[in-house]
């Protein structure tokens, strides 16, 4: 693509992959800021690098782990997904195109998003779990590129991305040493390690994982009772 024809919100293959762009930096040497949209990891390239995607019924992709199909003319479920593949926003409105919202109420044909958009049904397909069948898988650009253990990885990403969820320490953590009945704090988190107030450094699996280690509660929470 040209630099020019890059807009927020578009889906683009990069490497091969589904990224969604979330900014544009004319100035910058690599100016086109995306994320990948199957685990969300947020990557920067030039805009040549890049190929234009438009999302529409029965494509299926990887969002954040799960597994969806694009679809319309679907009733939206409170508590789904939908994505705003052609925004018309009132003035009170704030979303752009290609937003993934979740729904909070249905009105009508209408949604009440979590952020408190009302978006009309011409406006959104939905995001309706799992892979439909006769979806028009889009993941990647050619799938014949991608490796049988890449493919295994996929299918194992939603319960990789949960565990990271789940195990992502916060700074003001305390944790009991099992091995002295002392306790640390977490002072600093450095990329995917953490740093205690005894000196420890380890990885946010590694605490996780410990026999040794057991957290107690957040300085930010209260005293542990």
């Amino acid at each position: 693509m040209k630099l020019l024809q890059v807009r927020k919100g578009q889906f683009v293959y990069y490497q091969n992959e589904l990224h969604k762009v979330y900014s544009v930096k004319p100035l910058a040497k690599k100016s086109v800021l995306m994320f990948r949209v199957k685990d969300m990891e947020q990557v920067d390239c030039k805009a040549e690098e890049i190929t234009l995607y438009k999302p529409k019924h029965m494509d299926s992709f990887l969002f954040f782990g799960s597994r969806y199909t694009l679809l319309e003319n679907q009733p939206a479920e409170e508590g789904g997904y939908i994505l705003i593949t052609k925004p018309d926003p009132d003035y009170m409105d704030h979303y752009s195109l290609n937003e993934f919202e979740k729904v909070e109420s249905v009105e009508g044909n209408n949604v009440i998003t979590t952020r408190q958009n009302t978006v009309k049904a011409k406006e959104f397909l939905v995001m309706s779990p799992g892979e439909a069948a006769g979806s028009n898988d889009i993941i990647y650009l050619d799938k014949s590129k991608v490796s049988a253990e890449q493919l295994e990885q996929d299918a194992q990403l939603e319960e990789v991305l949960r565990e990271k969820s789940a195990i992502r320490p916060s700074i003001g953590d305390v944790y009991l040493n099992l091995d002295n009945t002392g306790t640390a704090m977490v002072v600093a988190i450095v990329d995917e390690e953490v740093v205690l107030g005894t000196g420890d450094r380890l990885t946010f699996h590694q605490l996780y994982k410990a026999d040794n280690w057991s957290y107690l509660y957040n300085i930010n929470d209260g005293e542990f009772k």
